[in-house]
């Protein structure tokens, strides 16, 4: 152990840390130094800011890490991305592989699995790459629509502001504040008179408890009535009134000749008319009709 000099512990400990520290940066960069993926190739015209270390997903899940971009210089639109993928994934046929980014600007790779799960790729075969359409690219795709509002929205901010200059509105909004005090007062009002009312509820139930109760009584009455003998009496005494109203009408019995006979009605008129003149000549010159004499009648 006389060779683990201070010096010799001293560069031990900086090896270990600088590879401790290049396994960390590793690590944070995605990459696994004692677990080694798959490796396969993405070809694309344009990584749209993909880099080393961008995440792979596939179905919203990382399933691996890209490992370094290969640029052709010869060659701009055949840039390589050499990916690094999970050891249990399998890609089918015809998966691709698509670049897309968040409003934050990360850039992410997503995998799109092919439809035939049995036909598989080899290790290290070329994906194809394309270029997802992200929320940025919708934003841009809404800009025409935005320059054409502008001015719809700016004439409204306008008409808005002349509204709202409008010496009108502060008139109306003070006669607001008069009918929302004005409401505020009904408001108060209303809940006192609920409140009376609840407090004469239970008499006033308790009175229709009563008119209920005169109701039933009043209908057991109708009920114990005999209703059919009384609709016969009232039948009879109709039958009753018809016959004596046929007999008025008819030119039979005394009642009916005096309603119906012309010349009776003549007659009696006559008669009335000359007892009344006689009465009339009676009152006018009863010595006419009636003597009196204390001696006795004078003879003529």
């Amino acid at each position: 152990m006389k060779y683990l000099t201070k010096e010799v512990k001293i560069g031990l400990m900086a090896v270990v840390s600088i590879i401790v520290l290049f396994a960390g940066m590793q690590f944070l960069k995605g990459l696994n130094l004692f677990n080694k993926g798959n490796e396969y190739y993405a070809k694309f015209d344009n990584v749209s800011g993909l880099s080393a270390s961008s995440p792979i997903y596939a179905n919203g899940f990382k399933v691996g890490v890209v490992k370094k971009i290969i640029y052709d210089y010869n060659n701009p639109k055949n840039i390589l991305a050499l990916v690094e993928l999970n050891k249990k994934l399998q890609l089918p046929v015809g998966t691709t592989a698509a670049i897309s980014s968040d409003l934050l600007g990360n850039v992410k790779m997503e995998l799109r699995f092919g439809k035939n799960p049995v036909e598989l790729m080899e290790i290290g075969d070329t994906i194809r790459g394309e270029i997802a359409r992200g929320s940025m690219d919708k934003a841009a795709d809404m800009l025409p629509q935005l320059e054409a509002m502008i001015p719809k929205v700016d004439s409204i901010l306008t008409s808005l502001n002349k509204l709202l200059a409008d010496p009108a509105l502060a008139s109306i909004l003070h006669n607001v504040d008069g009918v929302t005090a004005n409401l505020t007062t009904t408001t108060s009002e209303l809940n006192t008179l609920t409140a009376s009312l609840n407090k004469q509820m239970p008499q006033m139930l308790k009175k229709a408890d009563g008119v209920l109760a005169n109701t039933e009584g009043f209908t057991r009455q109708l009920n114990e009535m005999d209703l059919a003998a009384t609709m016969n009496k009232v039948n009879a005494t109709m039958d009753n009134l018809q016959q004596t109203t046929d007999k008025m009408n008819s030119k039979e019995g005394t009642l009916g000749l005096l309603l119906n006979d012309r010349a009776l009605y003549n007659n009696l008129n006559a008669t009335m008319y000359h007892a009344d003149s006689l009465m009339m000549d009676l009152r006018l010159h009863p010595k006419r009709y009636v003597h009196f004499s204390v001696f006795g009648r004078k003879g003529n």
